[in-house]
């Protein structure tokens, strides 16, 4: 999946928090965990830089219970 990531939380479908842990994210879409290696990965994700390249636009938030889907989207549930 590409994803854009945008300054402002206006911009983005969806507003993601990354947590420290795994089980914070588990079945999640809105909650991300970064893993070291891709076969650990549920979904893979790739950053590009302008948006007529990217699938979802997302804006990173600094609270957990900030994450949301902001737009609908056919992507729902992709990241579970």
């Amino acid at each position: 999946m590409k994803i854009l990531r945008v300054k402002h939380e206006n911009q983005a479908d969806l507003c993601v928090y990354v947590a420290k842990y795994a089980n914070q994210a588990k079945n999640r879409d809105e909650i991300w965990h970064y893993v070291e290696y891709a076969n650990q990965a549920d979904a893979k994700v790739f950053f590009v830089d302008y948006a007529n390249q990217a699938d979802l636009k997302v804006y990173f938030v600094k609270y957990q219970n900030q994450a949301k889907w902001k737009a609908s989207s056919s992507y729902r549930g992709i990241f579970k």
